[in-house]
């Protein structure tokens, strides 16, 4: 090869590391640990200390952050989405059948106002979903959970797609472990997920079927008297709030006793009673009875990849002033 070619291929290469190079830096930094550590160090600081404060006010709120996180992430995207309100051409995730007994949203908004004083407009309600869970996991002892950050905020509910990937809690076991396979969470991490049951409540409108016009022969006859206590109506008031603790041993600690329960008939709802006895979980189920540790380590496993579903980030999205609200409809 002559001078000319020789110098022709250096150039060439210079041009292709080049434009690597850019390509690299243009690159939009997708999720990742401590997001914040420059454009707002004490974000997972002050979500801490408000999780803390309102869990002190109010001890459900520690419940309905790790609903919260089911309901939004597994629906497409991790995106904050459930938070938004309903409009007069949309109705919003949290109004629909799925979302029954979803609350304190009110909640989010005031860890949102306390990060807005100390960095306005940096972190996403989406990013304040997940940490406020991952503090409320923790707050009923259950184990700490390192999360990345980084996501940003739809602009739109997405009602029309709940039912698709939202499991209902009369639905067989197979269709709930196809769903979340689906978003890459296997047997053993659903498995683990649904212990989450073990603390909250379980709205009587939700197992009112397993207990009228016949109770259903499958639950435990000595946890039957309370259920009938507690849920005396077939056809019970939504706005009464009546529920039964998911867990009448420990109700407010994230535990393994939940599958102790199930393994003595004494799940609420039939995806517990399935997810005691379906061939494909029940061994799983057996493990996490006797064995805390190998419970919280699936259970962590899980919630990271579920935190993680499809996630909004770099340009895509928005930071929302409200988390109500898109900004567009401010």
């Amino acid at each position: 090869m002559g001078g000319k070619g020789v110098m022709m291929v250096a150039i060439l290469c210079l041009w292709a590391l080049s434009a690597t190079s850019e390509a690299v830096t243009e690159a939009e930094p997708g999720l990742m640990m401590n997001f914040y550590k420059d454009t707002c160090p004490q974000a997972e600081d002050i979500v801490r200390e408000q999780v803390k404060l309102l869990y002190k006010r109010h001890k459900n709120t520690a419940f309905s952050w790790l609903r919260n996180i089911f309901h939004d992430c597994a629906v497409e995207s991790c995106d904050a989405s459930l938070l938004l309100d309903s409009t007069r051409r949309e109705l919003g995730e949290k109004e629909h059948d799925r979302s029954f007994g979803l609350r304190n949203f009110r909640y989010i908004e005031e860890i949102k106002e306390a990060l807005e004083r100390e960095c306005p407009g940096v972190v996403s309600c989406s990013d304040i979903l997940v940490l406020s869970a991952r503090e409320g996991i923790e707050a009923v002892g259950g184990p700490y959970i390192p999360l990345k950050t980084g996501r940003r905020d739809g602009l739109k509910s997405r009602t029309d797609m709940l039912e698709s990937y939202l499991p209902d809690h009369n639905e067989s076991i197979s269709v709930v472990l196809e769903k979340f396979k689906s978003i890459g969470i296997d047997t053993p991490g659903l498995v683990a997920l649904l212990g989450s049951h073990s603390v909250g409540r379980t709205h009587c409108v939700k197992l009112v079927h397993r207990l009228y016009p016949e109770v259903d022969p499958s639950l435990n006859p000595d946890h039957v008297p309370h259920m009938l206590h507690k849920c005396p109506d077939s056809i019970p008031d939504p706005k009464a709030v009546q529920y039964v603790r998911n867990d009448r041993g420990t109700p407010m600690v994230l535990d393994n006793n939940y599958y102790r329960n199930i393994l003595d008939n004494k799940g609420l709802l039939l995806v517990d009673h399935q997810l005691a006895h379906d061939k494909r979980t029940r061994p799983i189920v057996k493990k996490m009875a006797k064995d805390q540790a190998y419970f919280f380590k699936e259970f962590t496993r899980a919630i990271q990849i579920l935190s993680e579903n499809n996630p909004l980030t770099g340009s895509k999205g928005e930071i929302r002033k409200q988390c109500n609200l898109a900004n567009k409809n401010h």
